[in-house]
């Protein structure tokens, strides 16, 4: 009499799904560092041109984001600074500084001015719907 015979396609199903996973995480990275640069305030254009957004593998997840260094400014930019700073924690009181001109300048601070964070969450539903069709038809 013949048996029943089970193939075992476990692994191969996990590692399909973690394809999936991982385009779909590539495509919303990508979606939504083009909405984050659409919404950055743009002067010299180089904090703009420094959003990037980089895939974790081990972690399932999409960062998105601008590098220290020249345009480490951005946390600034997106947070806001002085008495403007969000959640309060700027510096209370106005202060002067000098430009690379030798300018004088007096200020309280610059208002918040988001383009990271409504980046992804203004849009949560397009990330969804990309996530969906890499799941269903990856």
């Amino acid at each position: 009499m013949g048996g029943v015979v089970f193939n075992d396609y476990s692994a191969e199903v996990l590692n399909e799904f973690h394809d999936a996973v991982l385009r779909a995480l590539e495509r919303c990275g990508e979606q939504a560092e083009g909405y984050a640069k659409d919404l950055c305030p743009a002067d010299t254009g180089q904090l703009q041109n420094s959003i990037s957004h980089a895939v974790e593998d081990a972690e399932n997840a999409v960062y998105i984001g601008v590098p220290g260094g020249p345009t480490s400014y951005g946390t600034y930019v997106e947070l806001g600074t002085g008495i403007y700073a969000e959640g309060g924690g700027g510096r209370p009181t106005p202060w002067v500084y000098q430009d690379d001109n030798g300018n004088w300048h007096w200020t309280a601070g610059n208002p918040a001015q988001p383009f990271l964070a409504p980046a992804v969450k203004d849009h949560q539903t397009t990330y969804r719907n990309i996530i969906e069709d890499e799941l269903q038809n990856g």
